[in-house]
């Protein structure tokens, strides 16, 4: 397990990496933005909550624990999703399409979370959501021709795939302090919540998914490969694996 230092470490290092060449212009087509706008915009308006919900359950989290510095290596986290929704923000700014500033997914998301205080749910959620995420941006890389979409998409998917990381290894934490009897029923929960909402995201995004190559057959396919290597190895007791020491370069 990494340590929330190490994980502070991680995030100040990866907020240096320039992985985009913002000099590149826009070369994608009418059709492909007709199959893609409206969920990037979608996408992008969450990418940029402030986070204000999740830092407050942080906060009292991390006093119950004695971590302090878990609550700066959240509020870093949310800072790496900012840049997402800056990014595609910039880009839709580029293709002289606008940003949204209303979404009624996004909306009931936002409610859903302000009524939620509880880490272990929102550490659950973040890992179905950003596992979504990897999927999502990579059918929006494979779906467009435009090399800049596409290096802001690559750009996201190393962020999510260290997100998920983070948020499994809390998730482990949690699931280890759980009596026997909440354990089991955490085992029948988690599954049930995972792809519920996993097909949710699925529907709302459904042009741009099959654009990308992920009809729902295929999609569900990845993302229980995603819940085997997330939520199936907290649940395992025991089974989930130590962690190296994250390299951070």
């Amino acid at each position: 397990m990494n340590s929330s230092k190490q994980w502070i470490e991680h995030f100040n290092m990866s907020a240096t990496q320039q992985r985009i060449n913002w000099n590149l212009k826009p070369a994608i087509t009418e059709e492909q933005i007709a199959l893609v706008l409206r969920s990037m915009q979608a996408w992008q308006l969450g990418e940029t909550s402030e986070g204000k919900d999740l830092m407050r359950a942080t906060k009292k989290y991390a006093q119950k624990i004695g971590d302090p510095d878990y609550v700066m290596a959240v509020s870093l986290f949310i800072k790496e999703e900012q840049k997402h929704g800056n990014n595609l923000g910039k880009y839709l700014d580029a293709i002289g399409r606008p940003r949204i500033r209303h979404d009624w997914g996004d909306t009931l998301f936002r409610k859903v979370r302000h009524l939620n205080t509880s880490m272990e749910m929102w550490t659950l959620t973040v890992i179905i959501v950003e596992s979504t995420a990897q999927i999502f941006y990579q059918s929006l890389k494979d779906a467009t021709s435009c090399d800049l979409l596409q290096q802001i998409c690559t750009d996201i998917l190393i962020d999510e795939a260290y997100h998920i990381h983070f948020q499994t290894e809390r998730l482990a934490i949690l699931f280890e302090h759980k009596t026997a009897s909440v354990r089991i029923l955490s085992t029948i929960v988690y599954p049930l919540f995972f792809f519920a909402t996993a097909t949710v995201v699925w529907l709302v995004n459904r042009r741009l998914f099959e654009a990308g190559g992920n009809p729902f057959s295929t999609y569900i396919r990845k993302m229980k490969c995603k819940y085997r290597k997330t939520l199936r190895k907290v649940t395992n007791a025991g089974a989930y694996p130590a962690v190296h020491t994250l390299a951070v370069k």
